[in-house]
């Protein structure tokens, strides 16, 4: 437990506290109201996901670049990788994206957001990754910020 100013804090909530902060700041957007689905669907690969936001623009192909602002998360709630704590989004080219990613962001336009729940075979699977133990489910806010057209 984590001592608060004049409470008790189990530690395993503030992981939750935060994203339900961190999703409130008007630059992440995704907690805006909107067709938002409320419960995941999964692929036949095992993907799980949420639309938070649809988007207009165009849909990635696995060839172009994005820019994607994006939180991702452990099981136990430890966020091992946030563009937004950086203040700059990622770019990357589709296809060099973990297969969760390439699948999952194919399924949102430019300006969209959606949560996924990735299993290891679709993330990183019994290799790893610094922060990331082997055989880990991942969990991911992502936003497509921009489809870049040339690069």
């Amino acid at each position: 437990m984590i001592r608060g100013t004049r409470r008790w804090w189990p530690a395993a909530w503030f992981p939750v506290l935060w994203a339900a902060w961190a999703l409130s700041l008007p630059g992440c957007g995704l907690a805006t109201p909107g067709p938002a689905e409320s419960e995941f669907q999964q692929t036949a690969s095992g993907l799980k996901y949420r639309i938070r936001r649809q988007g207009t623009g165009s849909v990635p192909t696995l060839e172009q670049f994005v820019r994607i602002h994006y939180r991702g998360w452990l099981d136990n709630g430890s966020v091992f990788d946030s563009t937004y704590e950086r203040g700059e989004p990622a770019a990357l080219q589709l296809k060099q994206a973990i297969p969760g990613w390439q699948e999952g962001l194919l399924l949102i336009r430019e300006g969209g957001a959606i949560e996924l729940e990735v299993p290891p075979e679709l993330a990183y699977g019994a290799e790893g990754r610094p922060m990331i133990p082997p055989d880990s489910r991942l969990h991911f806010l992502v936003e497509i910020v921009e489809v870049v057209r040339h690069r």
